[in-house]
């Protein structure tokens, strides 16, 4: 992609699309009504929810009372809206408490973020698809990026993106395709960015100098939980000049060593 795409997609639009292309509707239907209802401020009627994920309101009404029903989804009588009940947070408290990667993750993030006043995330990699944030660290008074524990974002975005084509295992035409959705600031080219996944590739970490976010540097370390497969990555983010007059090098340095060292660990070599 050269530049944003000419008819973005709203994440409503993007959990329709899902929905239609499922073979396990009824599955994807709730999976998109969860969605949809925790990217929302504010508690959504029934008709807004079967507009924005393209399905009947019949048959959206059977998916918010079966999720009532799990107390996964609340319904106020009042305002006939519903909301994320608080039954999701047992389920994400149970992947949490079974998530090495988080605990190991916690010190090494805080460590960097106080070090050199960046926000540090640690991202989950979930194929081609999306990365999802499972750790924070925000910084001091540098950058207070707006991203918390279980938000997603499109996977080849910003640096973390190069790390994924450098090192995960996907096809030219699979990183093209999805590549051409992606929006930025200040765009880079296909070629230029391949060019960029090569220099990630030979130098172990990736760098995005204000193409995601305009004056705003990301750096990206892969971390593997097995040898065969990408499972995550450490992301620092700060003010393109902040991070250039607190030490470039020496961050780049410390991401890339803590990736590695999280890598050993994860993989059960020390």
């Amino acid at each position: 992609m050269a530049g944003k795409s000419k008819q973005p997609s709203t994440p409503g639009r993007q959990l329709a699309k899902a929905v239609r292309d499922s073979k396990a509707p009824a599955i994807s239907r709730a999976a998109a009504v969860l969605r949809l209802l925790g990217k929302s401020e504010k508690p959504l009627g029934l008709q807004p929810i079967a507009r924005e994920l393209g399905l009947v309101p019949s048959t959206c009404l059977y998916v918010l009372r079966a999720l009532v029903a799990e107390e996964l989804v609340s319904f106020d009588a009042d305002t006939k809206r519903y909301a994320l009940e608080a039954g999701v947070l047992t389920l994400a408290r149970g992947w949490l408490r079974r998530n090495e990667f988080t605990d190991l993750a916690q010190p090494v993030l805080d460590s960097i973020s106080q070090r050199f006043d960046v926000t540090v995330l640690g991202a989950h990699i979930v194929g081609l698809d999306h990365i999802i944030v499972v750790a924070v660290s925000q910084s001091g008074a540098n950058l207070q990026l707006s991203a918390q524990i279980g938000s997603r974002f499109p996977a080849l975005i910003s640096a973390t993106g190069r790390c994924i084509a450098a090192f995960g295992d996907h096809t030219d035409a699979d990183i093209e395709a999805r590549f051409g959705t992606l929006r930025w600031d200040e765009p880079p080219t296909f070629a230029d960015w391949q060019a960029q996944v090569a220099e990630t590739r030979q130098r172990g970490f990736a760098v995005d100098a204000g193409n995601y976010i305009s004056g705003v540097t990301v750096l990206a370390a892969p971390v593997w939980k097995t040898r065969g497969k990408l499972s995550h990555a450490l992301v620092a983010i700060g003010i393109g000049s902040a991070v250039k007059g607190s030490g470039l090098p020496a961050l780049q340095d410390a991401l890339l060593s803590a990736a590695q060292t999280l890598s050993n660990r994860l993989c059960g070599e020390v």
